[in-house]
């Protein structure tokens, strides 16, 4: 049997034993390959580095959408930013939004996506409140000229294509592009071996939007199995109650396979070191800070028909 190779990093790697190849390609931006792996399904490469696999894809999906779309608590308009595969789409669509945007760069990721990985986005590309738009997310936030409740930057790592989508420029183009009570999260990488970035990113963040945060989730296949996210929002409402999430969860009957209201809290509660390195709060109260008052309408109760309906 074959083996992949993936190595982030000059001293040390992760190897996939590979039972059969799928696509291997390059597009006009990136290899894609895709592969079977006995443990792990489905493999999903884009040059040289593994973006998801059948098996695990579902906690960074359900994490990079779950965790802002909650705390948000009533978002209608939602924009992602890359997510080609459709895995955070499909969880996006479980809430009772108005619409979604999804801006993709290279239209081959979706398209292979949809031929090899179909499972990943269960269907959520046919979703009528969806609008795709191909081409460069940097550019689309600029000049959107209109606004958002929840952006999801579903990116690659801050190198090729996606470097734009790690600068200040982008930050605050998003920070002009959400609504005052929104809420913005991204993939941040690994925080074992990527500290510099991850501080340096909340730190921009934090002078964009007000308040911002890191939260971790596993993700085996992803570099040393724990992945850094960070969420930022105009005000500090980042982490609600555990009895706020429950109830935003119940009340939309979401169903997950990873995320929860207490893995939700959980999250955001950092090692020592991470909690140092990131300049992160976490004291007691901030897991209980009141919430500002326009969080204490409901979430809004639809029927599948009037969800679809537009």
């Amino acid at each position: 049997m074959n083996t992949f190779k993936e190595r982030l990093y000059p001293d040390h790697g992760q190897y996939l034993a590979v039972a059969s190849v799928f696509c291997a390609c390059r597009t006009d931006y990136q290899d894609v390959l895709v592969f079977e792996n006995p443990t792990f399904g489905k493999v999903l490469v884009l040059d040289g580095i593994v973006q998801l696999t059948e098996r695990d894809s579902h906690v960074y999906h359900e994490m990079i959408a779950h965790v802002p779309m909650i705390a948000h608590g009533d978002a209608r308009d939602v924009l992602i930013i890359g997510g080609g595969d459709g895995g955070t789409l499909r969880e996006v669509i479980k809430h009772p939004i108005d619409s979604v945007t999804l801006v993709e760069l290279d239209p081959k990721v979706i398209e292979i996506s949809q031929q090899y990985l179909p499972g990943i986005s269960g269907g959520a590309f046919a979703d009528p409140r969806l609008s795709v738009v191909l081409g460069d997310g940097a550019r689309y936030i600029a000049e959107a000229g209109r606004r958002f409740d929840v952006i999801i930057v579903d990116s690659t790592d801050p190198i090729g294509p996606a470097q734009a989508l790690f600068t200040d420029p982008f930050y605050a183009a998003c920070r002009m592009a959400l609504r005052e009570t929104g809420v913005i999260s991204l993939q941040s990488g690994c925080p074992f071996y990527q500290t510099t970035h991850v501080t340096r990113a909340l730190s921009r963040l934090r002078d964009r939007f007000g308040a911002a945060g890191a939260y971790l989730a596993p993700v085996p296949t992803y570099a040393n199995g724990l992945l850094a996210l960070m969420i930022a929002g105009l005000e500090d409402h980042l982490i609600p109650a555990l009895e706020v999430l429950r109830s935003r969860v119940e009340m939309i009957g979401l169903d997950t396979e990873y995320y929860s209201p207490v893995v939700h809290h959980a999250a955001f509660a950092m090692p020592p070191r991470f909690a140092r390195n990131y300049d992160d709060d976490q004291s007691e109260e901030r897991f209980a800070r009141p919430l500002p008052d326009w969080i204490g309408r409901p979430i809004r109760r639809r029927t599948l028909a009037s969800r679809t309906s537009r």
